[in-house]
């Protein structure tokens, strides 16, 4: 009986043992500003986002009408943005998951190949998702989205690269500050959404953020792919001002992932990828 009576009060509910694991997690959010971002980040996306949208179809209901086959070519292009990203993070985080970066770099592969290596991946998962999903809209939705034509290379290689580009970045910032960054491989690409005029016209935004979409590439391209689908019209100025942003901004994020690498073996970082 003196046993049970000894561990009677641990079967009690106890409020200071809930206190304890709320301030537990209090400590990791406060030591995560990654998470805090995350926490924030969703609602403010999704208002922007589908605030601009309602905005333009309240003065463009024309607009829609005419164009059938714009917003699904619209999504399938975007696609191609979040998956290329995707793939540059995912394949990076994998390895982190695994905690298997160590032991890859025993061997002589150098960052650059690696680099290359979730270029590829990027690739081949960004074919292997967008490509049944553009064949499917033909069917079900009447839409065929390479009605674009040549043009539709340009707008797949140049969102390709945005996309490696945003990944590479997010993939540099996990190496930097561990897996508690881990979520920034999905808030960077949806983070651009708002600004890249998918569903809508650059114009619909404040005049003080078209500048901020102006330079970026995907911004070009979305309104580049309405050019074509209205007027027939391959817009070369923006895709050649798509080419050259990305050329600067994969250098930089390229640059910068190779800068992250250094840094975290200098620290020791490749072996010790948790929180």
């Amino acid at each position: 009986m003196a046993r049970l009576g000894m561990h009677a009060p641990a079967a009690m509910f106890s409020w200071r043992r809930v206190g304890a694991m709320i301030l537990r997690h209090l400590y990791v959010l406060r030591g995560s500003w990654p998470r805090l971002l995350e926490l924030m980040y969703w609602p403010l996306v999704q208002l922007f986002l589908w605030g601009f949208i309602t905005l333009f179809f309240r003065q463009h209901s024309s607009w829609v009408a005419e164009a059938a086959g714009v917003l699904i070519s619209a999504v399938l292009l975007w696609d191609v943005l979040f998956r290329s990203n995707l793939g540059i993070s995912l394949s990076f985080l994998e390895e982190m998951w695994s905690r298997n970066l160590g032991q890859i770099f025993v061997s002589p592969l150098r960052p650059y190949e690696l680099v290359a290596a979730l270029a590829v991946m990027s690739l081949i998962r960004t074919l292997i998702s967008v490509g049944p999903a553009a064949l499917l809209a033909l069917p079900l939705f009447d839409v065929w989205v390479f009605s674009l034509g040549p043009s539709l290379l340009a707008f797949f290689a140049n969102l390709l690269v945005m996309g490696w580009s945003v990944g590479l970045v997010a993939s540099a910032l996990v190496l930097r500050f561990g897996m508690g960054a881990e979520s920034l491989a999905w808030l960077g690409i949806f983070l651009l959404a708002p600004l890249s005029g998918i569903y809508y016209p650059i114009a619909i935004l404040p005049g003080w953020l078209q500048p901020v979409s102006w330079a970026l590439p995907s911004a070009h391209v979305f309104e580049g792919m309405r050019a074509v689908l209205f007027d027939g019209v391959l817009r070369i100025d923006l895709l050649a001002a798509a080419v050259a942003l990305n050329a600067l901004y994969l250098a930089l994020a390229g640059g910068f992932f190779l800068y992250m690498f250094h840094v975290a073996r200098q620290r020791g970082l490749l072996l010790q990828q948790g929180e």
